[in-house]
């Protein structure tokens, strides 16, 4: 009976120990599931944003492609637009190269101009510079005649000497009555500087021709008109003053105005 009862106690051992270690491992498989579910749930989680990612990506990738579309199509477009800024570059630089000869040619032309009015101002200094000779000189004689009575025997133009010491001068015209020597200097416009100049000419006359110490000196300016303050200023000097009137030139000086004898 001892024997049975102990084998009963041993079977119950085994039982128990059987079924503690079933429940152990059931235990086990039990949590390794709860894991592996949990896992398949991170892992479904996991695919659904991996999904939910390439569905966006598939998005960005349209939207880069749309956008690669546009880019091809701007570039394209860029193209043609530098051909055409190309065609337009060339033509620019044709316009270019004609503007260079039309600057050429007129740089040509104002130079061929500067040249013919370089001319011209030298004709008209020229002409200027036979103002003496053309309009004073010939009335010169008829208003000393008029104006001093004192017949003019002897008109020189241009009368220029050198002295031994190199010093030149030239006087305009000089004419010679019995009783002066009339001094004459023409401007065709008179300033009065010109009258200050010419009270030092007068100053250097008998330096230059000391063969008229003799007789005193009449100083008379010229020019083609006189305004009024230098006429004044000329006949406080005691010249008498000429300029273009009804017959040639004519005495511009006030009605009884008697020039300086120097």
């Amino acid at each position: 009976m001892a024997a049975v009862i102990e084998r009963v106690d041993s079977l119950e051992q085994t039982v128990q120990d059987f079924v503690r270690s079933v429940g152990a491992e059931f235990r086990k498989l039990y949590n390794s599931q709860r894991q592996t579910e949990a896992e398949l749930r991170l892992f479904k989680d996991e695919m659904r944003v991996f999904k939910d990612e390439m569905s966006d990506f598939k998005d960005e990738m349209r939207v880069f492609k749309d956008e690669m579309s546009d880019f091809k199509d701007e570039m394209r477009v860029f193209k043609d637009e530098m051909g055409v800024f190309k065609d337009e570059m060339s033509d620019f630089k044709d316009e270019m190269s004609d503007f260079k000869d039309e600057m050429r040619d007129f740089k040509d032309e104002a130079r061929r101009e500067q040249r013919e009015m370089n001319k011209k101002w030298g004709e008209l200094s020229n002409k200027l510079g036979t103002l003496v000779e053309d309009l004073v000189a010939p009335s010169l004689p008829r208003i000393i005649e008029e104006r001093l009575n004192e017949p003019a025997y002897d008109l020189m133009v241009r009368l220029k000497r050198r002295l031994p010491d190199g010093r030149v001068k030239e006087f305009d015209a000089l004419v010679i009555t019995p009783d002066c020597v009339c001094l004459n200097s023409t401007k065709a416009t008179l300033r009065s500087t010109d009258v200050d100049g010419f009270v030092a000419d007068i100053a250097e006359f008998r330096t230059f021709f000391p063969e008229h110490d003799a007789l005193p000196l009449v100083g008379i300016l010229a020019s083609l008109s006189v305004e009024k303050n230098v006429l004044a200023y000329a006949e406080k000097q005691g010249f008498l003053v000429l300029a273009v009137g009804d017959e040639l030139m004519e005495v511009k000086n006030r009605p009884g105005f008697e020039p300086k004898r120097w």
